[in-house]
């Protein structure tokens, strides 16, 4: 069992969040809504910009570190559902000074974005999941010297809806990773910018998180998926197979039917033992009041996966003040230096840090 040590860093509402140094002094910072909380400690706060209150959201559901005007400085990627806008932040190189905002593109609602170097070009591109409108992508403009220009340039790679939930998962096995939507997935041509993915509809995954992740559960060599519900109960995978003709299947499978409104995932190894583990948690409040087990205790929890099992642990739960869920965009990161990947999570609960201390000794 891995021990973590949990402080309360604000009582802000934001629901997303970035670890990335700021102010260039090797130091690792958070950034979470419109503040920005200086390392090692975490106690300075430091004001970024107003982010607009709407309906007892904010609209800031990703930030994501990008020098997006090629300054040797770290901006912010966000955008949210209700501004329909993907947005950066320019970072100032001066703590006091706001950060400018500029628009990149008016794409619809977000309900959240990720990021992916889908071209292998060493910059992630940008992947808004925007429900009503086709998937696309946004890659960075980039000078003879590899320096951002602050231009992206658009690329659509659907044709319909895309629905709620993205992500992206080698599906063929070919090496290319492919984009995983709600309703199927799109599968990446030899040129990913070259113009419309197939898109393959070979399942329905609900009110899906973002990200579905891709991971080969069995150990089977078949990419399989791992799925969220946003906004209902229910933590699933989905395991692919073959039928007698050769075509893929996708066999459903409960790992964590308690809890609702898993709305972000990740793999990472939190006990360096070699092996990803699935972390994951309650959204406080997803959509405010209006969800299935809105009103049910919140908490974060990690799942050994174990070929299937998915053995579950519990990091926190409890009522919300005095337990806290995982947000839209939580991250992980080693911020203490011990090795252990730590846990940032924001959310309408507020913001905390959940310092891990590795292996207990009982």
């Amino acid at each position: 069992m891995l021990r973590f040590h949990k402080r309360q860093l604000s009582e802000e509402k934001y629901e997303a969040c970035a670890v990335f140094d700021i102010n260039g002094d090797g130091v690792p910072d958070i950034v979470s809504g419109a503040y920005w909380y200086e390392g090692p400690d975490y106690a300075n706060k430091h004001f970024i910009c107003d982010v607009p209150a709407i309906q007892e959201y904010h609209d800031d559901f990703s930030d994501y570190p990008m020098d997006v005007d090629g300054d040797g400085r770290l901006d912010i990627i966000t955008g949210a559902w209700w501004g329909e806008t993907l947005r950066w932040r320019k970072n100032p190189g001066e703590p006091g000074v706001p950060w400018e905002t500029f628009d990149i593109d008016r794409c619809g609602s977000i309900e959240t974005i990720r990021y992916f170097d889908i071209d292998g070009c060493g910059v992630p591109e940008i992947f808004p999941n925007t429900p009503g409108a086709p998937q696309a992508f946004y890659k960075l403009v980039r000078d003879a010297e590899g320096r951002g220009t602050g231009e992206f340039k658009k690329h659509v790679i659907g044709e319909g809806a895309s629905g709620h939930g993205m992500g992206f998962a080698d599906v063929t096995g070919n090496g290319r990773t492919d984009v995983v939507l709600a309703g199927g997935w799109l599968e990446q041509p030899e040129d990913p910018c070259a113009g419309l993915w197939t898109f393959h509809p070979e399942f329905s995954l609900g009110s899906a998180s973002v990200p579905v992740l891709g991971y080969d559960v069995t150990g089977n060599g078949l990419t399989d998926l791992i799925v969220g519900q946003a906004h209902d109960y229910g933590l699933h995978w989905y395991e692919q197979g073959r039928a007698e003709d050769g075509s893929r299947t996708w066999t459903k499978h409960e790992i964590d039917m308690s809890g609702s409104q898993f709305h972000d995932l990740w793999l990472v190894d939190l006990d360096l033992d070699g092996e990803p583990e699935l972390v994951t948690g309650k959204r406080y409040r997803a959509h405010n009041d209006g969800d299935p087990g809105a009103f049910d205790d919140i908490g974060i929890y990690y799942y050994k996966i174990a070929g299937g099992k998915f053995e579950k642990h519990v990091i926190d739960y409890g009522p919300a003040g005095e337990a806290s869920g995982a947000g839209i965009y939580f991250w992980v990161q080693d911020l203490t230096g011990n090795g252990y990947p730590d846990i940032v999570a924001p959310g309408k609960d507020g913001l905390y840090l959940f310092e891990n201390l590795g292996q207990s000794e009982e």
